[in-house]
This record gives C-alpha cells, structure tokens and sequence, in this order.
C-alpha cells in the first residue's frame, strides 16, 4: 500500500520533483519562428511515419491512435479534460497526421493552451482547498490509476476529483511524517541521505499541505513556462509512441541525452539539480567532477541566478530545472559563474558567486563491474567472478572522431574477464537485471567474448533478413557462464542473454522472462537531414523502431521475452512490467533458424541437475523464505486500485504492509540497492552464484570453448 501510495503520488504529481544533471552541451538557447517549427514538424513526422518497422498509413485510424496518445500525454490522470472540453477537438482528429506532414501543428499548441488553463485553474483551486483544514475521519477513497476510467462529466466532478487528489496528496505526507516519527531508522537515523527532496531539513519543516502546494508551484512553472518547441516536441513524441512504445522525439534542449546514456561521458560542472519552493536546488555532486573538485557548491544550495564568461546575468528564480540547466551547460573547459544561496544559512542567506570551469565527468556508477565472491561446496570454496552489466554503452562521438580511447561496455567487460582469468575464477556470473539494453554492435562483441566465431542475431527490416556474427575467433573467456537477467532486462541484453544461450554457452537464470524488447532502434538527428535542404537549426532527434530482431533459433524476444532455465523466487517477477503491457508494441514474430555449431552439446542434460539442487537450497533458505513472506504480502495488495483517504484506516494498512513494501521499495525502486553492490543483501544473485558453482562441478572437461565447424559459412 504504501509504495502504491508512493507510486500513485508520484505519477499524480506529474514527476514534480524532477532531477537533472549539467551535463553535456546543449544547443544553444534560441526562439524558433513559425516557419522553422513548420519545417520541424513536417520533417520529423515524414521520417517518422515513412521509416517505422510497423508501417502504418497516416489514415483515420493512425490519426485518432495519435489523437487519444496525445490527450493521454497532457492528461494521463484524465482529471483536467472533461467530454466537452475535447469535443471541440474530436472534430478535428481523424486528419491530425495529414496536417502535420504538412508542417500544420496548430492542433498540438490549442489543445496545450486548453491544458494550460486548467492546471492554473487546479492550482487556484489548491490554494483555496489547502487553506483549511482536512477532515481525516471520513470513508473516502482515492482511485489509483484513472487511465481507464471515464472523464469527469462537467466541472463540478473534475473538482471533486481535484479535491480527492488533493487529499491524497495531503495524507501521504502526513504518512511520512507519522512513519519518521513512530518508526525511526533501525540506524538511528545516521545513514546515509537521499536525494530526494522531501529528506531535506527545509522541507521537513513545511507542513503537508505546505509542501503539496510547493510541489504544485514547481509543476505549474513547467507548465506555464513550457515554449513552442517544447509544444511540439510533445507533439511529436505522441506521434513516435503511436507507432511504437519506444519511438520517441527529443526536442533540440533535450537530444545531447542519448550520447550522454551510451558514452558515460559529459561535459558539465557535475552536480544534479531539482526544483524546490521556485529555486534550482542541488541534490548531489558528482565524485571527481568539476564541482566537487573545487568544493565550495554544496548539496542543498540554491543557484539562483547563472552567469556565462563574459556574458549577462540569467536570473533562474521559477525557471523549471531543465531551462535552467540549458544556462549552466557548456563547451569543456569554459566558464560559468553561479549565484548561490548557501544552504547552511536557511533562508537568511546571502547570494554568493562561484566561478567553475566546465570540464569532463565520467559517469563510472553506469559502468561495467567486477568482483569475486568465494561460494562454499563440500570439501573446499569456488571462486565464482561476479560482471555487472546496467548497459551496453558506446561513446558514438569518440567512434566517429576515430579516437582509440572510446569508451565501450565490451571493452571493460573484456578488462573484468581477464581480470577473472588472473584470480582463477571456476564460473562467471554475467548480472543483467537492470540492463535495458543499449548498442547492438556492443551486445555482438560482448557475446563475442565468451565465444569463437557464430551467429548472435538476425535481424529482419522492411522485408529485408540480415545474420550477424561474432567473426572474432578469439575468446576471452571459456568457462562455466551463468547469464542473471530479469524483467527489467531488455532489447541489446536480450540478444546476449539469447545469443549465448542458443549457441549452448550459458545457463540462464532469474525471472522467468525478460522484458520482451525485440526491435532494433534507429537514432536519427534531424539536424543532417536539414542540412541537404540548406537549413542550419537545431532541430532534435528522433528515435524509432526500424527493424525487429531474432534470436539463433528463429524466435523474436519481442513481447514474449526469452525464459530462462532456472527461475529464482524475487520481487521483480511478481512486477507487472514489459513488453506486453505497453501501449502499441508490435506483436511476437518468428523466422527460419540459423545453424549453429553448439559451444556445450551436453549443456541441456546439466541443466535439470542444475534446477533440482538449486529448488533445494531455495526451498531450505531463511533468506528466500523471508522473500517469499514479502512476496506473498507484495501479491496480496500489488492490484490495488485504490487507497484509503481515512487516515488511522491507512496508517492501519500501511503497518501491515510494511516489511513487503520496504522490500520492494529497496529492490524494485530506481534508488534502491545496486544489485551489485556487495554490501546489500541479494539472496537473487547469491543463489545465482551458486548455480555458477555447480555448474563448474558439472563442467569439469573444456565443454565451455566454443569450436566452429569447418563446415560452416559465416557470410
């Protein structure tokens, strides 16, 4: 109940506490005239609607897909819109793409202008509400996920439904301040701090109401203050998810993201921000960055006002955090003045500047890991080499500039191995649970070096079937592999995870599917296909489906996932999560097999060894029989479709929940534990390990070297 409450307050607050980091150089800030968003729009709906993998005609029946996409999108709560306000809008929504072809995006900036006014109308509204007092008493329920439930019928419902809202909101923190007072840390309260902003001093000493409202004045400058370009770039991230769930529209403030995911590399001051109360608030330092080398920012001082070398003064006071960090950013080795309130001086404080050079950061905490754990077995230990993998990265940028030193997940991951290798490793445990995918020419090499030469995928665009190999016969390791995935495992770590598992080189283990992420994405800037029309803006990037892929032995990953052999109790595999629950997502597919030499022809027969000894350690654990409690409870009230809003009812439901929902909190959430993180208690991939042992019992002979088959043509 109470991560639902979390959840559901999150999602309702539309994600107000919105974190940002100063990261890479951005486009330059600039106001974009009429014909330029034509050209924009026109451009990348083109691209788009000519070059996804699904192929659908800009018709009706795309229209209205791209219609409802888009009301979700700005009312995904469907707490603003009531029937009457769209209808003047459903007139106009079976020729919405056949408009935007035409660069015609005027319906995108009326129907946001509608959203507009009914957020300020809401905050109006909270003001007024949130000046009296709330009566706790009454048998009131909040509805959790409204997705599906009918618009408010006039405006007299949509307050109802405001006031409802509200209340919850209201009720949520008083939860936590109950739960901190009631049920202090089992620590002292001495751990370490979150990032997050209700954990701050100053925000503690606002009352619950105080703080929805602060939030609600945060979420009302993005609204507000959201440009044209910002318009249409929802616009046009509603047309790429009415394709498919993973198209997607970077609008130009936003689109140097994607080289910072997949190089791990920035250039920035190194400090993560959010919106508090109007001002930009720090939440945390990089280690090694810029900011934290010079010393003299803090977590929890505010930036209110950013000043470029030999530049004007940009006051950044109400400015929603992602605009301001549009200021901050830069080129390396350029400087950027900040105007700060020290956070150790309250409220009182007295603005002072400090000067920091920009300056490249590594981002080592989305990096490949390694370490060795020693597992118990009659009559000795084995030493089984532990490889975390959160992504396959690659520093496109370096690539292309040819320079030897591009940061790339297969070449750590090649580091760890060998490092294994000298430690004597018996078995390697491969962790993919939080890989949602990445590079493909990187999954290729990475399967690559736990084989010799054989296929990894085939991948099949617009008719067209292609077979891709790892053509590099060496192999770095050679030993008993155990691959640890989940359904938080998608896309490139599903054709590892089915690639090594094709060619018989690896057992895999973990929830019983992966994520179901068969397609392969295209990242196309719109800026190089400006440039053949003469036109020098910035104009964003697109992201789109342009080819499925599959595995050795014929089947798509696509909605389905790829199972593993040995399914282990957890928390993720109770998640109602992949694939199949997304809008859109194109259907499962199959093609011809490829023939393939196997690494193990004897891996299958171990495998039933494999399961049976590891039922029987799950099955006597104290560890996986106090997760199965959890999981049980996480069960029990996981489909709840609304919460209390009587106060001792929901405190009474949150006491019994409790330790499920600490559990899932600790291991579902994007700021629990590190799944590789040695101090953190994970019975998941210590079973995984395990296995791994056993496996290297089982393994005894060189089974693992993979030897190709003369006989076999790799194209």
């Amino acid at each position: 109940m109470f991560r639902n409450t979390i959840i559901a307050f999150r999602r309702l607050m539309l994600l107000g506490a919105l974190f940002a980091a100063l990261l890479a150089a951005a486009a330059p800030l600039r106001q974009y005239n009429d014909d330029e968003l034509r050209l924009i729009a026109r451009l990348a709906s083109r691209v788009l609607i000519q070059n996804h993998y699904r192929a659908a005609p800009p018709d009706e029946k795309m229209s209205r897909r791209f219609y409802e996409q888009f009301v979700k999108e700005l009312d995904p709560g469907r707490i603003y819109f009531t029937n009457s306000d769209l209808a003047p809008f459903e007139a106009r929504r079976d020729t919405l793409c056949k408009a935007l072809l035409e660069g015609n995006a005027d319906f995108a900036y009326d129907l946001y202008g509608l959203f507009r006014r009914r957020s300020r109308e809401f905050r109006d509204f909270a003001a007024e509400y949130l000046k009296h007092d709330i009566d706790f008493t009454r048998d009131e329920y909040f509805q959790i996920d409204r997705s599906k439930a009918p618009r408010p019928a006039d405006p007299a419902e949509r307050k109802e439904l405001w006031r409802l809202r509200l209340k919850n909101d209201v009720l949520y923190f008083r939860m936590i301040d109950r739960m901190m007072k009631e049920e202090p840390a089992k620590d002292g309260g001495k751990g370490k701090r979150s990032a997050k902003n209700e954990d701050s001093p100053a925000w503690r000493a606002k009352s619950p109401a105080e703080r929805v409202a602060a939030r609600l004045r945060d979420v009302g400058n993005n609204v507000d203050k959201r440009d044209r370009i910002e318009v249409l770039g929802m616009y046009l991230e509603a047309l790429a998810n009415s394709l498919g769930p993973h198209s997607n529209y970077a609008p130009p403030t936003l689109d140097d993201d994607f080289d910072i995911r997949m190089s791990l590399t920035l250039i920035g001051i190194g400090a993560t921000l959010t919106n508090e109360d109007g001002f930009i608030k720090v939440v945390a330092l990089i280690p090694g960055g810029p900011a934290a080398r010079d010393g003299r920012l803090k977590v929890n001082d505010r930036i209110i006002a950013v000043t470029e070398e030999n530049g004007e003064s940009v006051d950044v006071i109400d400015m929603p955090v992602d605009r301001a960090v549009r200021y901050i950013r830069g080129k390396e080795n350029s400087r950027v003045t900040l105007t700060v309130l020290p956070g150790d001086k309250g409220r009182n404080a007295h603005p002072v500047n400090i000067r920091i050079t920009r300056a490249k950061v590594h981002l080592e905490e989305s990096a490949a890991k390694g370490r060795v754990v020693e597992i118990p077995v009659p009559g000795g230990k084995r030493r089984v080499g532990i490889a975390t993998l959160p992504g396959f990265y690659l520093d496109f940028a370096a690539l292309r500039r040819g320079d030897p030193s591009a940061r790339r997940c297969s070449e750590d991951l090649k580091r760890i191995l060998r490092r294994f290798k000298r430690d004597k490793v018996d078995a390697v445990v491969v962790d993919l649970r939080r890989n949602s995918g990445g590079s493909l020419p990187e999954a290729i090499f990475c399967s690559g070096l736990f084989m010799t030469e054989g296929p990894v995928v085939q991948i099949r665009s617009h008719g067209r079937k292609e077979v891709q190999y790892d053509r590099d016969a060496e192999q770095t390791y050679a030993g008993p592999l155990v691959i640890l995935s989940s359904k938080l495992s998608a896309s490139s770590s599903e054709i590892f995870a089915a690639a090594l598992r094709d060619n018989r080189r690896a057992v895999l283990v973990g929830d019983s599917r992966t994520f179901g992420k068969g397609t392969i994405l295209q990242v196309e800037p719109l800026e190089d296909s400006l440039s053949f029309l003469g036109r020098k803006i910035p104009a964003g990037l697109l992201t789109y489906e342009m080819a499925m892929f599959f595995r050795v032995a014929g089947g798509s990953p696509q909605q389905l996932g790829v199972s593993s052999d040995i399914v282990i109790p957890s928390l993720t595999e109770e998640m109602k999560v992949g694939e199949m629950y997304l809008d859109h997502h194109l259907p499962w597919d199959s093609i011809e097999p490829v023939k393939a030499t196997p690494c193990d022809p004897d891996l299958d027969k171990k495998i039933p060894e494999l399961r049976r000894r590891s039922a029987e350690r799950v099955a006597n654990s104290r560890e996986f029989a106090a997760l199965k409690r959890r999981i049980e409870m996480y069960r029990r009230y996981r489909d709840r479709d609304k919460l209390s809003l009587n106060e001792a009812r929901r405190w009474e439901e949150y006491r019994k929940e409790k330790d499920a929902e600490d559990a899932a909190e600790k291991l579902l959430s994007e700021e629990g534990a590190d799944p590789g993180d040695k101090d953190a208690p994970d019975p998941v991939l210590d079973e995984a390990a395990r296995i791994a042992a056993d496996l290297a019992e089982l393994d005894r002979s060189e089974q693992g070297r993979c030897i190709p088959d003369p006989k076999l043509v790799h194209p």
